[in-house]
């Protein structure tokens, strides 16, 4: 189980966000509980947390945490939904929860699509010829956080001094083929493009695509665990025998700083390692 943070480790920075209605998906564990956590106290009174993940159990745990290490003192409305973005349900369920919320007194709606899965990594290319196999994890990591943004934003639409900003949580796969990862490199440059196109239609919507870097979590365990290709396998391994692994605050910190400068290109791939 995660240890949650102390409040003077994860609020340094001076600067906040705004009131704001702020959607984590994939909110339970690994980066996106972090982001939780540094998010929450960069919200101004009266803002709305919103934390979407399959699991009921570990969001309630999180919302706790969150309350008890500041949610009384900046009045932070934290909720939690329940919800499976492989699926069309969740993915209502996500998108109601947004238009119930009111934000006529809001001055910024902020969606972070974290939520994503690794898939096989065990397997190359030439073994995915089950096309309803390969769908299923489009339907999470593509089809659903394409679903969950535009959902959002129609129900949110623009409106003068409403700020609206969706990240999405890419990786150097993205970019860089990986050999025995084509689910998750497929996934990635997916969501990237996406994202650069909604970038396009919607001028006024600021879109980031931010690459979090090699983040010591359970994916990572995962993956060197379970990749199908040994060089990269040794390659994960020895990065965390020597302790090159990045922590989730310290990535999540360079993510909360563009997040407040605001001065990144609409649609940009920005890389923890380029900041």
């Amino acid at each position: 189980m995660q240890q949650h943070p102390t409040s003077n480790e994860i609020c340094p920075e001076p600067r906040d966000l705004g009131r704001a209605l702020c959607i984590i998906t994939g909110a339970s564990k690994g980066f996106g509980w972090t982001l939780a956590f540094q998010l929450s106290c960069l919200l101004k009174p009266r803002s709305v947390l919103m934390l979407v993940a399959r699991t009921a159990e570990q969001l309630n745990r999180l919302k706790e945490d969150i309350i008890n290490l500041y949610g009384g003192q900046n009045q932070l409305d934290v909720r939690c939904v329940q919800a499976d973005l492989e699926k069309k349900e969740g993915v209502e369920k996500t998108v109601q929860a947004a238009k119930e919320t009111s934000v006529s007194e809001m001055d910024h709606i902020l969606l972070i699509n974290n939520a994503a899965s690794l898939g096989d990594v065990s397997r190359f290319a030439l073994t995915f010829t089950d096309p309803v196999e390969v769908n299923r994890y489009l339907a999470l990591n593509v089809s659903g956080a394409l679903s969950v943004t535009a959902g959002v934003l129609q129900a949110l639409p623009r409106r003068l001094g409403l700020r609206r900003s969706v990240v999405n949580i890419s990786s150097l796969c993205a970019l860089k083929p990986f050999p025995s990862w084509v689910l998750y490199c497929t996934g990635k440059a997916a969501r990237d493009m996406m994202f650069r196109v909604l970038a396009a239609e919607e001028p006024d919507v600021r879109v980031l695509s931010y690459a979090p870097g090699p983040l010591d979590t359970d994916m990572q365990l995962q993956a060197r665990r379970s990749s199908g290709d040994l060089q990269l396998r040794r390659s994960f391994s020895s990065m965390f025998s020597e302790g090159q692994l990045l922590s989730c605050e310290e990535s999540g910190a360079k993510l909360m700083k563009l997040l407040l400068d605001n001065d990144f290109q609409s649609g940009s791939h920005l890389d923890f390692y380029e900041l």
